[in-house]
């Protein structure tokens, strides 16, 4: 029997939690995964290599839309008058619109550094709530959109079952969204059937007010729950809070811990607005805080509590949710200027002296989207999917940094892209800043967009 011999890079300075490596060399085994770090020779990647960054958060369908819903409206803007533009998209897209729209956008993530995507997915039906004649067929547009891009997914097929607190049906708007428990267990059963290497399925929970409370025990009691990644939109919006409170006598994430063994499976999505104990009730759970700063701002939402998360030991992850940006250094950077625009102060996320507020970010954001994925990434180690970036050592803003300087450079030194090579399970996606299928992604995505554009 032959005997398989890893491939094997040398990068100058690799980045790991602990710190930079000098001269290490990676092998990569035949399935993706590093077999071992070590010292030798090996075909070079670059001065500076980082591990990929998970994506933890993201709505595919709505990166065709990013750009559409900045016009005054008739009443004061907000993330409701927001919500009626993306349910009037959402209603032109169907599989075939929603695959060229999920490669084009996933395509932009690996280009920018993302090398996992946990797509929260709740386009399951037709526009008027029938099923399509296969009915996991929007599902498959998403797997099949990641294995285009060479992006790997964590597929979370979201339970949506009322209009809102009060346990109202679906409005006409929303239709194509819903499922009743047995369905949405049967859908799941389903998908795990195409899990593989690059992909994952895991449950999401739209939200408190999305779904009633005996559904949400009833997935929670089936045998798939106990082992997978479980996301929640949670707290987003005062007026969410609010409404919870007078539902419920009771907070959204208070009222979530009440009700149900939130631990590190769970990942509750902009928890943006929290009392102090249920900042550190997330942080001693172990639950990672889905943090999405661009898209945050973009709807108003208002700003996570970043230090006193931090400062309780919280798990936090990035993503691009709404992707009007698509760039985990405009999320981390954002992350951080948020904070420094509310409390007037400089270098927040960084809570020693003499930290580095880019080390402390990317380093946190990757342990997060790990969790977050349930898979062996972000970290280059060895038994960890082989996911690295490259940075661009000729681009003037690296030049003359150091160990103690770049990563912070690469945050916050500027607007050109520095990932110049990008692997995903040891398959190179990205060289030299070009996609391996970036015409033929971007040209038919640019046709389906013009016919999007003809049925307004």
């Amino acid at each position: 029997m032959a005997v398989t011999v890893p491939t094997r890079y040398a990068a100058d300075r690799l980045w790991t939690p602990q710190g930079w490596v000098s001269d290490a060399v990676l092998a990569i085994d035949d399935g993706g995964m590093l077999a071992d770090i070590g010292t030798g020779e090996g075909e070079r990647l670059g001065r500076w290599v980082l591990p990929g960054m998970p994506n933890l958060h993201s709505h595919a369908f709505q990166r065709a839309m990013a750009g559409l819903a900045e016009r005054k409206g008739k009443s004061d803007d907000s993330f409701w008058t927001w919500r009626e533009t993306m349910y009037a998209f959402a209603a032109t897209v169907g599989p075939d619109e929603l695959q060229a729209i999920a490669a084009q956008l996933y395509m932009e993530m690996v280009k920018s550094g993302y090398t996992q995507v946990c797509e929260f997915h709740y386009l399951h039906h037709q526009p008027d709530g029938t099923p399509y004649a296969q009915p996991e067929a929007m599902s498959l547009a998403l797997i099949e959109a990641a294995r285009e891009a060479g992006i790997a997914l964590t597929l979370l097929p979201v339970l949506y079952m009322s209009g809102g607190f009060d346990g109202r049906p679906l409005a006409p708007r929303q239709r194509r969204f819903g499922h009743d428990v047995p369905g949405y267990l049967r859908l799941l059963e389903s998908l795990r059937k195409h899990e593989s290497e690059r992909v994952r399925v895991g449950i999401a929970l739209h939200s408190l007010r999305a779904v009633p409370e005996e559904a949400l025990q009833a997935v929670l009691a089936d045998n798939a729950a106990k082992a997978c990644p479980i996301h929640i939109h949670i707290a987003e919006q005062i007026g969410e809070v609010q409404d919870c409170l007078a539902t419920r006598g009771a907070r959204p994430v208070e009222w979530l811990f009440d009700h149900a063994a939130v631990d590190a499976r769970w990942t509750l999505i902009h928890a943006t607005h929290l009392s102090d104990k249920e900042t550190v009730q997330i942080a001693r759970s172990g639950a990672v805080a889905g943090l999405c700063p661009t898209t945050e701002a973009n709807l108003g939402d208002g700003l996570f509590p970043l230090a006193s998360f931090i400062d309780a030991g919280g798990t936090l992850g990035i993503g691009s949710d709404s992707h009007i940006s698509v760039s985990p250094v405009e999320e981390l950077r954002w992350l951080e200027y948020g904070q420094r625009l509310a409390t007037r102060h400089r270098n927040i996320a960084a809570r020693r002296q003499d930290d580095s507020v880019g080390e402390t970010l990317w380093k946190a954001a990757l342990r997060g989207g790990a969790v977050a994925s349930g898979l062996p990434i972000g970290e280059l180690r060895a038994k960890a999917r082989a996911d690295l970036l490259v940075l661009d050592d000729r681009a003037p803003l690296l030049a003359a940094r150091d160990e103690r300087s770049v990563i912070d450079s690469f945050l916050f030194a500027g607007n050109t892209p520095l990932v110049r090579d990008v692997v995903v399970g040891g398959e190179w996606i990205v060289r030299g800043f070009t996609h391996r299928d970036e015409d033929r992604i971007a040209a038919r995505y640019r046709s389906v967009m013009q016919r999007l554009a003809q049925q307004h």
